[in-house]
């Protein structure tokens, strides 16, 4: 029987011991293998998600520039809408305020003209009541050219 064994095992050695051998080799490697492809997978797997959440950072960090950009810009749009506003407004009351004036101006104007038309009517009137002697009205005209001499000196010379 151990003779039996030896020859199995001797017959074994000589033509089955390599074959089997390199096959448990080669077994062996390609697991090795796969792990090892495996391990990359994993770390390329890692890289990636790490690259995807560093994209999406910048996308949440681009928007919120663009966000703050739009803020920034409907802000100045809105100010200077309201400084045209307001430089519009500040025209238009000069220009009424001017055209106020004026006709403030006019009606001053007219009403010193109906008031001198109704002064002189009523100085006609009491003058021509009073005066109905010549000696009164020769009296008025040298009272008057004093006045008017005293008012203004230069003029009488």
């Amino acid at each position: 029987m151990t003779l039996s064994f030896l020859a199995v095992l001797f017959i074994l050695k000589k033509f089955a011991w390599k074959p089997i051998m390199s096959s448990l080799q080669d077994r062996e490697e390609s697991i090795e293998k796969s792990l090892q492809e495996a391990e990359n997978a994993r770390a390329e797997m890692a890289r990636l998600t790490s690259q995807n959440e560093q994209l999406l950072a910048e996308a949440r960090t681009e928007r919120e520039k663009i966000l703050a950009e739009a803020r920034t810009m409907k802000e100045k749009i809105v100010n200077d809408a309201k400084s045209i506003a307001d430089e519009e407004a500040k025209k238009l009351i000069v220009r009424a305020t001017d055209e106020i004036n004026k006709q403030k101006i006019a009606a001053i104007e007219d009403l010193k003209k109906e008031v001198a038309g109704y002064s002189v009517a009523i100085a006609e009137k009491l003058v021509g009541a009073q005066m109905a002697s010549t000696d009164a009205q020769q009296k008025l005209i040298a009272d008057q050219l004093t006045e008017l001499t005293k008012s203004h000196p230069q003029q009488a010379n």
